[in-house]
């Protein structure tokens, strides 16, 4: 795994230490990846979501229910 040497503000710093010190997590590396998946995770649900709308926007109006879409969104967001 590649190594990368990062610098945190002092409350950024506190919080990562605050996570390690209550055993949420075991090392400041562990929390920011799993802070990184979930922010990539986000960002495709971001996505998914700008492609729906912009979509919608080019066709008028979408054939799909409000229901179907919403099932499709917890359907992304849960995995």
């Amino acid at each position: 795994m590649p190594r990368q040497s990062i610098s945190f503000t002092k409350p950024n710093d506190e919080w990562l230490k605050t996570q390690v010190d209550s055993k949420e997590y075991s090392s400041k590396s562990e929390l920011v990846n799993d802070l990184i998946r979930q922010a990539r995770k986000q960002q495709i649900e971001v996505n998914w979501i700008r492609a729906k709308l912009e979509k919608a926007e080019d066709n008028g109006f979408t054939s799909e229910s409000k229901n179907d879409i919403l099932a499709q969104s917890k359907s992304l967001l849960n995995g």
